[in-house]
């Protein structure tokens, strides 16, 4: 069977990119059967440009067949709720998630539907990409290597533990992402506190299969107006993490933790009992974290004692974990 793909492209004033990114989907070897484009209230023509891009592609490609669905809204939903929607609007048996900015590689949407297609089980799949500046320059490194993806953590995706990795850390990119759209039936409404694409790909993780390909089929431009974007850290970068204002934090990924659980509760026997039990043990540590006194005497022997549990490394980044609860201001 012939899996169809939709794209939920969202845009944001993105009129200075909109035509390269149409322009790469339209240049898929396998191209899409829709393009949804939710607009969060540009006031530059982009939607426009958009259809008049594709309409170009039509013109220099006769057997294309690609519809341009745009949804317009009035007030911005912000980046969670307008791919929420962009997604909730697709038909295909599949959605590739897109940013308005970046520019696919011919091979992309081939090289993973073909995944879905020999794997029943896999809900979703997401992809390196080359990291180039806003002229499509390469920056000299790759999202993964960006991100600092550890050999562990792809081993763990690739042999199914794509839940532990993620309740550590994200490591899904949206703009490099794939899912079935049955997937939206357990994911959707995506809360507002949880960025679109780790949302997808933690529920994904805690219900079925999540798998990562180790190769860049999108180049994901980085440029002043990003909204997310990816960049390694500097040493100095890192120290001055490491010594910043904690604020609400720890509050906050409690909450999302909190919600997650809600989420998962609510799916029944579809969610195994022990990752549940997993982002319990979880939940119990951010809050210890959110806890901690302000005073960085005070909170060594508590850190101590919590590293000596293993859930620094479990539900975080290890010894940099233990570092910043060390020393973080409050």
């Amino acid at each position: 069977m012939t899996l169809s793909v939709s794209v939920a492209l969202c845009t944001h004033n993105g009129a200075r990119y909109i035509g390269e990114q149409i322009r790469s989907i339209c240049l898929q070897t396998q191209p899409p059967s829709e393009i949804v484009l939710s607009d969060d209230a540009s006031t530059d023509g982009c939607v426009e440009l958009a259809q008049a891009a594709l309409n170009a592609c039509h013109s220099e490609r006769p057997g294309l067949s690609i519809r341009l669905r745009p949804i317009r809204n009035v007030k911005a939903l912000r980046v969670t709720k307008n791919f929420e929607q962009a997604a909730s609007a697709c038909t295909g048996d599949l959605i590739a998630l897109s940013d308005q900015d970046d520019v696919w590689h011919p091979e992309r949407l081939a090289r993973m539907v073909a995944e879905f297609g020999r794997r029943p089980d896999l809900l979703l799949l997401h992809t390196d990409a080359r990291l180039v500046d806003g002229a499509l320059q390469d920056l000299g490194q790759s999202l993964f290597h960006a991100l600092e993806a550890k050999p562990f953590e792809r081993a763990w995706i690739h042999g199914g533990r794509a839940f532990d990795v993620f309740l550590r850390r994200n490591l899904v990119t949206g703009a490099t992402t794939l899912f079935r759209r049955s997937l939206l039936v357990r994911a959707a409404p995506f809360p507002r506190e949880w960025l679109h694409d780790e949302w997808l790909g933690i529920v994904a993780a805690a219900i079925g299969q999540v798998d990562m390909l180790e190769e860049s089929l999108i180049d994901y431009r980085q440029h002043e107006s990003n909204q997310i974007g990816a960049r390694r850290d500097s040493f100095m970068g890192k120290v001055r993490k490491a010594l910043a204002s904690r604020g609400t934090t720890h509050h906050e990924r409690a909450r999302k933790a909190e919600l997650l659980l809600e989420r998962l509760l609510s799916l029944g026997d579809q969610v195994a009992p022990a990752t549940i039990q997993k982002l319990r043990d979880k939940i119990e540590h951010q809050h210890f974290r959110a806890a901690l006194p302000a005073s960085r005497v005070a909170r060594c022997l508590p850190v101590l004692r919590e590293a000596m549990t293993g859930r620094y490394e479990k539900f975080g980044r290890g010894v940099r974990g233990v570092v910043r609860d060390l020393f973080e201001s409050v």
